[in-house]
């Protein structure tokens, strides 16, 4: 080359799949091509980098088109650069350049490779040496992609978990902390709100803690094919690869595609009248797939609903799942009324955010941190990259460690377990001794419209298992949220709820609220505190194990049991039922006895404060003013 040829521009490149390989980073690209450069005695102009883009067709490099433009300008004749692939891996693309130099008086310059594009026999190696590399990367596409295909079949979704879902092994798999803002999500558009009025009710309750749920977060979630278990590779391209079933669905493939058809009404202005109490619950017994639901109105105004599975072939009238539930609704229904106002506040910041997932969370973060700055130091990103990567994280960061303070402050709570325990024993004496008012203020699952019947069940129920035996469709099984579950386990088994059990008292068969072994002093304060509003009564009873029977002296006429529990943890010290008899305690409370307090309205609002210890205890139901805590659970407060 003369000296005409020897004004150099250095093309520097790295794409995302290089940032990890020996030999590609950006300052030991500079640092080689400067050496070579010195070495042939050529004149550096001026440096273009691209960093973190792919030399495929169609990618636009900004630092490579500045470069063409300078040799359009005659300002550089020769790009250097290190291989013949950080310019182009597709012989199209190359021999555009070939035409683009020619045209220009340019060349090109390799130091790993021997490229001359001076002479006839250079161009033709140089088209060999792109022909090999185009082929390792079409081999290297179709490697990848067969081995993506099986990695999608088996769950491996090669994206960033979308709400609802979170990666487990590799594997995405359903987050249920989160798996009912999705469903919520899908039932509200399905009935009818538009995708601002449910970003602007998320954004009014602080779902998730957050204030920035948009419309445009609510149509991506509506249609992800991911939420009925279904994943779209390449969604944007021109040839997308779609895979059925698999992850497990959240919705149903009904209701998705009953949610897509929605989308070409006016959703401002319709409105679902119907309501279906199980929707997303109810799994075929056949598939084992979310059913889907339907209704008829008749001539009588009466409507009937339907669940259906397409696939199977089933359909069955929701009476059946009514009936089943009406063994125990108008417990749950009083369960629920104690649950929202101690047990839900208790355990919120425990399951929605939980202490370990956060702190885990933030470490993820800082390492991800961590991982940019090294990247930065390594030439991967320019400075203005590297803030505003640093910037993103930071945020996050910054709001995972806010979580985490708002979980450790709501340690300190309002209501203890004892507390659950307590406000339980007082609505069952309530139910007896101030009946009229109790009746009035306590609402069955009859006085319950559909949408809070739904409401109830979405907010307890986790699915419902089928059944076929026979030609009939029953009630298998009813998984409640572990959410619910596991920690009223955990109490019950502390002995801060009680459950219903059937017992023989003498010659009588009944059922009587049951609780679980609590030391002396714990008993013992719940009846001090049940005597500020009631004169309840204590006494101790013998339990014969073989019988399973009760014998004690106990006025059948004009006294109720309110509660009995063991007097010793027998889970412990007789694990298989040895013992020929147990003691237990027993709470009860006589016909005569009436409420203590001045107002009625005490007896339902409010429980009574531990912390009083200036209570003189009467036989007549002589007013007392006594230290109290609201029932009724505030946030505000």
């Amino acid at each position: 080359m003369d000296d005409e040829r020897k004004k150099c521009g250095l093309y520097l490149r790295v794409s995302t799949e290089d940032q990890a390989r020996e030999g590609f980073s950006l300052p030991e690209q500079k640092e080689r091509l400067e050496s070579f450069c010195k070495f042939k005695g050529y004149e550096i102009i001026d440096y273009y980098q691209d960093a973190g883009i792919s030399a495929k067709t169609g990618n636009h490099r900004p630092e490579f088109e500045r470069l063409k433009n300078d040799i359009k300008s005659k300002k550089v004749n020769t790009i250097v650069a290190l291989k013949l692939d950080r310019i182009t891996r597709s012989i199209y693309d190359w021999e555009n350049l070939m035409t683009f130099l020619d045209e220009n008086n340019a060349y090109l310059d390799c130091v790993n490779d021997e490229i001359n594009t001076t002479s006839a026999n250079g161009k033709m190696i140089s088209r060999l040496l792109m022909s090999v590399s185009q082929n390792e990367i079409e081999r290297t596409s179709e490697r990848t992609k067969v081995g993506l295909a099986g990695a999608i079949k088996s769950g491996h979704i090669p994206h960033v978990a979308p709400l609802g879902y979170k990666h487990e092994d590799k594997k995405l798999v359903i987050d249920y902390s989160t798996k009912d803002i999705v469903v919520r999500i899908f039932d509200l558009y399905y009935n009818g709100l538009s995708y601002q009025k449910i970003s602007n009710l998320f954004n009014e309750e602080k779902v998730l803690g957050k204030e920035n749920w948009r419309d445009s977060t609510i149509v991506s979630i509506l249609e992800n094919e991911i939420y009925k278990g279904d994943f779209v590779h390449g969604k944007n391209t021109k040839h997308p690869t779609y895979y059925e079933d698999v992850v497990e669905p959240i919705i149903s493939k009904e209701m998705w595609e009953d949610c897509q058809v929605q989308k070409k009404k006016n959703s401002r202005s319709y409105q679902r009248t119907l309501t279906y109490l199980y929707l997303q619950k109810l799994k075929c017994p056949k598939c084992n797939r979310i059913l889907g639901g339907k209704a008829t109105t008749k001539k009588n105004g009466n409507t009937y609903f339907y669940y259906y599975c397409n696939d199977c072939k089933i359909e069955f009238k929701e009476k059946i799942i009514n009936d089943y539930f009406s063994q125990f609704i108008n417990e749950l229904v009083e369960y629920d009324s104690v649950v929202n106002q101690f047990f839900l506040p208790m355990i919120k910041q425990k399951f929605d955010e939980p202490k370990e997932q956060l702190e885990k969370e933030i470490n993820e973060q800082k390492n991800k941190l961590e991982r940019i700055k090294r990247a930065y130091i390594n030439g991967v990103f320019e400075l203005k990259e590297y803030n505003e990567e640093k910037k993103i994280v930071e945020k996050a960061i910054q709001e995972l460690e806010n979580e985490l303070n708002n979980t450790i402050c709501t340690k300190e709570l309002r209501f203890t377990p004892k507390d659950i325990l307590l406000k339980r024993d007082i609505d069952f004496i309530n139910k007896i001794k101030l009946d009229k008012e109790y009746q009035e203020r306590t609402r069955t699952w009859n006085d319950y419209t559909r949408k809070e019947q739904a409401d109830l069940i979405m907010k307890y129920v986790d699915d419902i298992e089928l059944e076929i035996i026979g030609t009939e469709i029953s009630v298998k099984q009813i998984n409640f949220r572990e959410s619910i579950c596991k920690p009223c386990q955990e109490l019950y088994d502390k002995g801060y709820i009680d459950t219903t059990k059937p017992m023989i008292l003498g010659n009588v068969l009944g059922s009587v609220r049951f609780s679980n072994y609590l030391p002396e002093e714990e008993f013992g304060e719940i009846i001090m505190r049940l005597r500020q509003y009631y004169d309840v009564h204590y006494t101790e009873a013998t339990y014969y194990v073989n019988k399973q029977v009760f014998y004690f002296d106990f006025k059948e006429n004009n006294s109720a049991i309110v509660r009995v529990f063991p007097l010793e943890d027998y889970y412990k010290l007789d694990p298989n039922n040895k013992m020929e008899t147990y003691k237990f305690g027993i709470i009860y409370i006589n016909e005569e006895d009436k409420f203590r307090m001045q107002e009625i309205d005490t007896a339902f609002d409010y429980i009574p404060d531990e912390t009083n210890n200036s209570v003189v205890y009467m036989k007549e139901p002589t007013p007392i003013s006594v230290g109290v805590k609201p029932a009724r659970y505030n946030e505000e407060k």
